[in-house]
């Protein structure tokens, strides 16, 4: 499906204020992101987070990973506050995490889910940012991940699998951890189900305004074909070094 960056940035601006409290997945994924970047090395000069949002992953980064420079990215301009009031001296990107131009090389780039929002992933664009041995390490999705809302409405991100990601890196980039698991989620109401959506944003997928009866036919629809109301999340933790 066509990704619309716009659409993208304003139902995550919308939305910032209610992540960190909903994004319990998400705060799962920054968790094992940090630890298993750790494992590999926990001392850098210059780290630059992408897609840093409410400062999830941030708030993960200071328990565990030591540095010297701090730099954040992200679409929505209101993430600098978020970013800052855990790291003050944070120099802050706005735009485009494939687009920004840092104004020093990293050691570790790191982002919490975030790259299955891109049609496409520029390794090469990584690889020039980092320092020689520099690590690049993020989470993202699998084809799983919300195969209810695919089965239900045929609405689904093209979510990249651990091959194909594998493919994208490996020629600049050495792979050294790969991780793949399933975490589903469990709703009293197929509506506390679209609530959970659009408090973290993922909603995004498209700009259309449901009436009132597509939204019960929804509910309905889902309530018979998953009448736990489950919903399944299919997070991916990926991390390399640059060759």
């Amino acid at each position: 499906m066509q990704i619309n960056p716009k659409l993208i940035k304003n139902q995550f601006e919308k939305n910032i204020d209610t992540y960190n409290k909903n994004a319990s997945v998400q705060k799962l994924m920054a968790e094992k992101l940090v630890t298993e970047t750790a494992k590999i090395k926990v001392e850098f000069d210059n780290i630059l987070e992408l897609g840093s949002g409410a400062g999830l992953l941030t708030k993960e980064i200071v328990k565990t990973i030591k540095f010297k420079k701090y730099f954040a990215n992200d679409l929505v301009e209101k993430s600098q506050t978020y970013v800052k009031d855990i790291i003050p001296d944070t120099v802050f990107y706005c735009g485009n995490a494939q687009k920004i131009k840092p104004s020093a090389k990293m050691d570790l780039i790191i982002s919490n889910a975030m790259f299955q929002w891109f049609k496409t992933i520029d390794a090469d664009n990584y690889k020039n940012l980092l320092n020689s041995g520099g690590i690049f390490a993020f989470s993202s999705f699998s084809p799983e991940n919300f195969k209810e809302i695919r089965e239900l409405t045929g609405l689904s991100l093209d979510y990249r699998t651990i091959d194909e990601l594998t493919l994208i890196f490996e020629k600049n980039f050495e792979i050294l951890h790969v991780e793949e698991f399933i975490h589903t989620l469990k709703f009293s109401t197929p509506l506390e189900l679209l609530a959970h959506m659009k408090n973290t944003g993922v909603n995004s997928l498209t700009a259309q305004h449901w009436t009132f009866k597509e939204v019960k036919d929804f509910c309905d629809n889902y309530s018979q074909k998953f009448p736990e109301i489950t919903l399944t999340y299919a997070p991916i933790i990926f991390i390399c070094k640059k060759k």
